[in-house]
């Protein structure tokens, strides 16, 4: 095996596993540290391990040079072209700045969601500039902090309407010139939920029918023609409706904002600001709302508090919507956000500023008059008087022909339907693109074209006259030089891989490598058009087949759909494949699912939004399923069971010995087994979900196979299924390849979701290879064994398995250190920070707890220097218990300490500075947090959730 790669991706060597077997006390054998220790570790009944075969997973890996190269290979079958085919995806121009400081920038791309907002105020801020962007651009006062795609987004703006209209009916009307993706969408969500949707045409004055809780409108729409809504909005308000626009947000720069025209929500997509293509994602979607809806806003929300100073600090704000507290009650599924694009959305606008937008924006609307009045003088039609960036042009059965010489001549247009032509104009189209247009359609171009700026395509009634974007933030930074160094200060403010171990449980924090993140900014790669004909993406497909046949492969299944771009969608993804099949069989009445007390809240929420009703099964003493409870809840919904969620290994860390029992029984009463895939990272190479008696499984990409986490985003969620439910996974009306038109619809707006991305995990696997997967699984198990072993004197292990062992990882019980010192699980989160740490996770699956999740890249030292952490904490816990210290005044419960804070005049504390802010004893890379420990009800009680003015700060 080459072990250039996997040798520098696991952080611990052959002699690190000698000493770490031997602190957790499996005797040696002769043989390798590791192979005795996971013999040990892996219950025998689970190890099936990956078959070896021609064309599956290569056993071993190459180096990164030869994965580069072969990688080079695939992106040069992509053609690129111009872009023009529009349909929600713009050819957009990514400030290099921005590229090489947050795209390019590990200290952006491997930071954590933002939990701990005391080691996150750089990316708070970013997102903060976001959803004022957002805000200010689409009229509306409360915006989130990205959605995973416009269509996406979509949905969820129909679910917060149907939440705002109590007792109302279930129709929701889709206007006719809605992007073709949003209505496929929302079609599949739809129909899960029982909701009935209508296809109308608004503009042209189409009554709405009786029972309506609410009405979609695309502004401008997807034909490009803009037209004043508001008479309509008006009417779905009088039938007691709410209204959700999916909007430009480039067109907004110029024309009124939907809040202005009476919108309860917009939705829409940030991609044209500055996001590449990458064949359909990753990009941020985003949702604004109406005051009064602020409660209902899906995913997350940052908002404005006050740290323990009183000074203004950034964090998630209303974090009880979670679904790990509602779970069954959820109202969305989603999780992750797409925070790293956004962030990159967020900082286009601030380089940019509104007189910068406005200027891009305006450019654009000229092109797109000139190719109007171009195209006026050929034989064409113009459909619509009003437009911004798009033009419906009717060529009487000619609309093969004009795009397939477009084509030729090197640009991709949107062949609407025999007689119609879509050409839409970006930032990046350059005359030169608009002459081919031109040509394609059998035109002449002129020599030159009017360089002044026209807007005259926009109606007069709807250019807009207020301003937006007035916060100093989109103003200030002008040059680069202020834009690098702005950027520069955010990122000092956060805690990232970069600045070292974050042990994560449940999220496998491990490192994404800098050569499998090289290829993603390859124009091969992120300047594809999602909907480009299959002859231009041939590498796109190949690369996709072969990461089908991998994963399939690793897991254990038969098919693999790559759409869903989060892991909550593949979640979706697999429970709407159980419900398709069921239903297929006549077996609709299955729609019981079967959900351990112990999983992750996006399990129930899913199955709700899968149309399904959750039964909670009971988890035992020792984390595993509760057999006997399990067989009790399948004899009562024997008839009606669809479905049983588990989480393997269990949400608990522990590799659970009945599992075949468990997905047996299911199988016997008719009922599926979706296997969570998010702990895969404690199974590649030993065992198989499929092997396991699983059906279906997503998987995370971002987490298990070394996509970023990105500061909570992006991610990916692939759904991996049998045979017998593959004709029922996510499938495509545009997908270049035809197996994949074929399934229930899409749960994404691209055919394959954020394919922008799916490069890294190619890299990965390819430099990894059977071998080094395998190896890199026995190093993550080994690492949480020997933080378990290491910690457990000093901090219960709340489950292990049978032998005494843990999985990938260990749930450290702190309920007694409180009981005994007062010291709380906040506290020692906060702590860690002051020893330069992020905390694991805090209190999930069980309150009062932190669940560790060390991976295999970090090394022996790291390991070593997080547990001496853990120990010096709590060694100080057991002096505040002694009253050497006062309950309320102590290191802990004053935690973190900012440098401002170290340097104060008055130090009126009873410990020492130095022990506060330097507690191992040394002074060498010190983080320091920005903020002191932030009060999370301050800001839920009083919620602000755009830029603060600067005299906030003063």
């Amino acid at each position: 095996m080459s072990l250039d790669y996997a040798a520098r991706h696991i952080g611990t060597s052959a002699a690190d596993h000698d000493t770490m077997v031997a602190a957790i006390g499996v005797p040696a054998d002769g043989r390798r540290a590791v192979e005795r220790f996971m013999d040990v570790a892996v219950p025998a009944v689970i190890r099936t391990g990956s078959p070896k075969g021609a064309g599956l997973l290569p056993q071993e890996g190459v180096s990164e040079a030869e994965a580069l190269a072969e990688l080079r290979v695939l992106a040069a079958k992509n053609r690129v072209l111009s872009p023009m085919i529009g349909l929600g995806y713009s050819d957009t121009l990514t400030p290099s700045v921005i590229q090489r400081n947050v795209l390019e920038n590990p200290s952006w791309y491997t930071a954590y969601t933002p939990y701990q907002p005391e080691i996150s105020q750089g990316r708070l801020e970013a997102l903060l500039n976001f959803q004022t962007m957002v805000g200010d651009l689409t009229g509306l006062p409360v915006a989130n902090a990205s959605m995973l795609d416009e269509a996406t987004a979509a949905v969820e703006g129909m679910l917060v309407a149907r939440r705002a209209v109590r007792g109302g009916g279930d129709v929701f009307v889709v206007d006719a010139d809605t992007l073709p993706q949003t209505k496929a969408v929302l079609a599949v969500r739809a129909e899960a939920l029982g909701i009935e949707l209508v296809e109308l045409d608004l503009a042209g004055g189409a009554a709405l029918p009786e029972g309506i809780f609410g009405a979609l409108i695309q502004y401008p729409g997807a034909s490009g023609r803009i037209w004043d809504p508001s008479g309509v909005v008006d009417a779905v308000h009088v039938a007691g409706g709410q209204v959700v626009v999916a909007a430009d947000l480039m067109a907004l720069t110029l024309i009124a904002s939907p809040g202005s025209l009476g919108a309860d929500v917009v939705v829409g997509s940030t991609q044209r600001f500055g996001v590449p293509l990458g064949f359909g994602g990753p990009h941020a979607g985003y949702m604004a709302v109406r005051t009064g809806l602020e409660r209902q806003l899906p995913g997350r929300l940052v908002g404005v508090s006050v740290d323990a100073e009183g000074k203004p600090a950034y964090r998630l704000a209303l974090q009880t919507r979670e679904q790990h507290i509602r779970r069954e009650k959820a109202t969305s599924n989603i999780c992750t956000a797409q925070v790293l694009l956004a962030v990159m959305a967020s900082m286009y606008a601030v380089y940019h500023g509104p007189e910068g937008l406005r200027t891009i924006a305006t450019e654009i609307a000229t092109k797109t008059a000139l190719l109007r009045d171009a195209l006026a003088e050929t034989d064409a039609e113009i459909r619509h008087d009003a437009f911004f960036d798009t033009l419906s042009v009717r060529v009487a059965g000619r609309a093969d022909a004009v795009v397939a010489k477009a084509h030729e001549l090197g640009v991709l247009l949107h062949r609407a339907d025999a007689d119609t032509v879509g050409v839409s104009i970006a930032e990046a189209t350059t005359t030169d693109d608009l002459k081919l247009v031109i040509a394609a359609f059998g035109g002449t171009a002129p020599e030159q074209f009017d360089a002044a700026l026209d807007v005259r395509g926009l109606p007069e009634g709807l250019v807009r006259d207020d301003e937006y974007l007035t916060h100093p933030v989109f103003h200030t930074h002008r040059s680069e030089t202020a834009m690098m160094r702005y950027l520069k200060s955010l990122a000092d403010k956060d805690y990232a891989l970069d600045r070292g171990m974050i042990p994560l449980g449940s999220c496998t924090m491990k490192l994404n490598a800098a050569t499998a993140m090289a290829s993603i900014t390859w124009p091969e790669f992120g300047r594809i058009h999602p909907f480009a004909p299959r002859e231009d993406v041939p590498g796109y497909l190949e690369m996709i087949g072969q990461l089908e046949q991998w994963l399939a492969d690793v897991t254990g299944y038969d098919a693999v759909s790559l759409q869903p771009n989060a892991g909550s969608q593949g979640e979706l993804a697999g429970l709407l494949a159980i419900r398709g099949y069921h239903r297929s069989r006549g077996d609709v009445q299955r729609d019981v699912c079967l959900i351990p007390s112990s999983a992750h809240g996006t399990n129930a929420a899913s199955a709700v939004l899968a149309g399904m009703k959750v039964v909670v099964v009971a988890t035992g003493e020792g984390g595993d399923v509760d057999l006997a409870d399990l067989r009790a809840k399948i004899a009562a919904h024997a008839d009606t069971l669809a479905a049983l969620m588990i989480t393997y290994p269990s949400t608990h860390g522990v590799y659970e010995h009945d599992v075949r029992d468990i997905t047996a029984a299911v199988h016997e009463a008719g009922g599926q087994v979706y296997i969570d895939g998010a702990n895969l990272n404690a199974l590649v190479g030993h065992a198989r979900f499929g092997d396991l008696g699983g059906d279906v499984s997503h998987l995370n990409l971002h987490k298990t196979f070394a996509i970023p986490h990105g500061g909570g985003g992006p991610g990916v969620g692939p759904v991996a299924a049998k045979a017998h439910l593959a004709p029922f996974l996510p499938s495509h009306a545009f997908a270049q390849d035809e197996r994949h038109r074929t399934g229930i619809g899409p749960v994404a707006a691209a055919p394959y979701g954020s394919a922008g991305i799916l490069p890294i995990t190619w890299s990965y696997i390819r430099m990894m290879g059977r071998e080094g997967l395998t190896e890199a699984t026995s190093a993550a198990v080994l690492a949480a064994n020997y933080v378990a072993a290491r910690l457990k004197d000093h901090y219960p292990v709340l489950y292990a398995g049978e032998d005494g062992l843990v999985a990938h990882e260990c749930i450290l019980d702190l309920r007694p250190l409180r009981e005994r010192t007062g010291i709380t699980v906040d506290d020692v989160a906060k702590r860690l920070i002051d020893y330069g740490f992020h905390a694991p996770t805090m209190s999930f699956p069980v309150a009062g707890t932190l669940m560790v999740e060390p991976t295999e890249s970090e090394d022996l030292a790291e390991l070593d220097r997080f547990v001496d952490a853990m120990i010096a904490i709590h060694d100080e816990a057991e002096r505040v218990a002694a009253g050497e210290w006062p309950a309320d005044d102590n290191p802990l419960v004053n935690a973190p300490h900012t440098a401002a804070a170290a340097i104060a005049t008055d130090w009126a504390h009873p410990y020492p500075r130095e022990l506060a802010v330097y507690p191992t004893g040394s002074v060498a890379g010190k983080y320091w947090p920005p903020v002191r420990r932030v009060d999370q009800a301050y800001g839920d009680r009083n919620l602000v959730c755009a830029c603060p003015p600067i005299e906030a700060f003063a």
